[in-house]
């Protein structure tokens, strides 16, 4: 699992293994530790809403900040067509936090190292144009 932080934005990318994992036990979770200091960490999940919300939500403590998907949501991203669940988490005083969730796809100038546990690019095979 990858997390972006980019002003009011929140990106997550999954792989393969990662969401299979999600779909069956309804929660992924990652741990970056800043230094020795135990709690010098921030843990970042994705999770499915145990209640019949409609909304994505985000959930802040210190040191956790989760991403709490609706089950439709979650059931619709799970197709295999289905690229990520975009959203605006209203955050108050007319604010609100972009939050995406996506499939991680494979990078097309990347080794198939690189690319291990990824989601096939639809890309791939066409000749990049810049422009």
């Amino acid at each position: 699992m990858k997390i972006r932080i980019q002003g009011n934005s929140l990106r997550i990318r999954v792989g393969r293994s990662e969401l299979a994992h999600f779909l069956h036990e309804g929660r992924i979770e990652d741990t970056v530790q800043f230094t020795p200091a135990p709690e010098a960490r921030l843990t970042y999940a994705l999770e499915v809403s145990s209640a019949d919300t409609k909304q994505t939500q985000v959930r802040y403590s210190p040191q956790e900040v989760a991403v709490i998907l609706a089950p439709r949501q979650v059931v619709q991203w799970s197709q295999e067509t289905e690229v990520g669940v975009y959203t605006q988490v209203p955050i108050g005083a007319g604010d609100s936090l972009e939050v995406i969730v996506e499939k991680d796809f494979a990078c097309l100038d990347r080794s198939d190292e690189g690319n291990k546990d990824t989601f096939a690019n639809p890309l791939a095979g066409t000749n990049c144009q810049v422009g």
